[in-house]
């Protein structure tokens, strides 16, 4: 789903109160302005520099020691202001995004930039990479190159405990479903009308929002069963409301990285294919080794993790 289609998450004053819960308890590590080169430890895990992969850095980037990333902040929970009117980064993409620059040897500095400037703004050489919870597509691989490391589609949130036993998106036929109107999430919804229908079960009572926390309120209430929203938001917002008392994730083994998914890459200017080549290197050893799975978990979305760090690889 593309980016600018999808901010149907927390707000950004809730994403500064839910992230107080996770900096309370994080591994005592630096979360902002630069990633620092070299040993850096994320989401509890060392990360050392290996030298092959930094000997293999273009030589621009290995004199200036830098890769400048721009990130859309905030958007929870790829990336996110430490406090509320501050400037310092915290979230997925930004812990990610160190421990990559310190398996490689240099500092990952994140710049915030709309999204709709991202692009071009790489193309014009003021940025290196950009990591922001870019859907990697065939018209945006025409002018970058895509490291995925994640796929992102629409989840399920229910109340803590599932009293519905709810498990697949059919398993809410018949019932009443929360959604933010005019989202992919809504046109989901829709079509999964159809499959309750063919099943021989009744259809989905749905009812739309303005806002994604309406229908969380709805949710909170017993209004609805269940809320359809992004599944990296659902999981950042079973983890972090009330202290991860109130919501929780479905996790539906048939669409781990929630339905209709997508991948979300790393974005590297055409201009610097040694770099792409290092960083979906560095991504594949941080997948082997288990660090990414930690990052992916900390922000309550290991579901969504790809196990491979593949290449320009869109599905539209």
């Amino acid at each position: 789903m593309p980016h600018s289609s999808r901010r149907t998450v927390i707000s950004a004053a809730t994403a500064v109160v839910a992230l107080m819960a996770v900096s309370a308890c994080d591994d005592g590590s630096d979360t902002g302005g630069a990633a620092s080169a070299g040993t850096v430890k994320v989401a509890g895990v060392t990360v050392k520099k290996d030298k092959a992969l930094y000997d293999a850095l273009p030589a621009g980037i290995k004199k200036a020691g830098t890769v400048r990333v721009a990130t859309d902040v905030p958007y929870a929970p790829f990336e996110m202001f430490v406090s509320e009117g501050g400037k310092e980064l915290t979230g997925l993409d930004y812990d990610l995004g160190r421990a990559i620059g310190a398996k490689l040897g240099v500092k990952f500095v994140f710049s915030p930039q709309k999204f709709d400037g991202i692009v071009p703004a790489l193309q014009a050489g003021k940025f290196d990479a950009a990591m922001s919870a870019i859907t990697d597509n065939k018209d945006r691989q025409k002018v970058v190159d895509f490291v995925d490391y994640s796929q992102s589609g629409s989840g399920v949130l229910v109340a803590k405990g599932n009293p519905k036993k709810i498990t697949t998106l059919t398993d809410l036929c018949g019932a009443p479903v929360a959604v933010q109107a005019a989202t992919n999430q809504l046109k989901l919804l829709t079509e999964t009308q159809g499959h309750c229908t063919a099943a021989g079960k009744p259809k989905i009572a749905i009812s739309t929002f303005p806002k994604d926390s309406d229908a969380q309120l709805a949710l909170r209430s017993g209004k609805v069963v269940a809320d359809v929203l992004t599944k990296p938001a659902a999981g950042w917002t079973a983890k972090t409301a009330d202290g991860g008392t109130a919501f929780e994730l479905v996790e539906d083994p048939k669409a781990p990285g929630g339905y209709h998914a997508s991948p979300n890459g790393i974005a590297v200017s055409k201009k610097l294919p040694e770099l792409t080549e290092a960083v979906q290197k560095g991504l594949q050893a941080l997948i082997d080794d288990g660090t990414a799975t930690k990052i992916f978990a900390k922000y309550g979305v290991a579901s969504i993790a790809v196990k491979e760090a593949t290449r320009n690889a869109a599905v539209d």
